[in-house]
């Protein structure tokens, strides 16, 4: 368990430097898929609640240093997909294409809500991240594209990402 947590936030955080360094580059509109977010969901996915609280919380919180976010803020909406994803481990077959897409469309709708909720919490702290506007749906329809690709690559590092049953 421990081997994953530490290789799911180690990738994490590579992904969040790639998305802030090289795919902002390259961005649709500026927005960018959240591979970070799609990696934790992965590992919460096939380790369980555990392996996805804890590593939620430690690559939130490099997010949050790496964020104009409040700290702890993103430690708190990774920390809680990671749980919520674990939960599911084991309940559904696991293919390559619709659990993805499943699952992190579920991961990005629910970020959306949390980021609400401490939104109307703590008011103008928190940036608005609304099902309104086009930033939301843009960034959804790209994690949903790049849910499948990024799971199977993922499963490609199986010995190191999950852990034992």
């Amino acid at each position: 368990m421990i081997k994953s947590i530490i290789w799911t936030v180690v990738l994490c955080i590579i992904a969040v430097i790639l998305q802030s360094a090289v795919i902002s580059r390259i961005a649709f509109f500026g927005i960018v898929p959240d591979l970070a977010l799609c990696i934790l969901v992965f590992s919460a996915y096939v380790n369980g609640t555990m392996t996805g609280q804890v590593s939620g919380f430690f690559s939130g919180l490099f997010y949050d240093f790496l964020s104009a976010a409040p700290l702890g803020m993103n430690c708190l909406i990774r920390t809680l997909i990671g749980a919520l994803a674990g939960i599911f481990k084991g309940q559904f077959f696991f293919d390559y294409i619709f659990m993805p897409v499943i699952l992190c469309a579920l991961a990005t709708v629910l970020k959306a809500l949390i980021i609400f909720i401490l939104h109307l919490i703590m008011g103008q702290v928190v940036p608005v991240y609304s099902f309104t506007t086009y930033v939301f749906w843009i960034e959804l329809g790209l994690n949903v594209l790049s849910a499948p690709l990024l799971f199977f690559l993922l499963r490609k590092f199986k010995l190191i990402l999950i852990g034992r049953s």
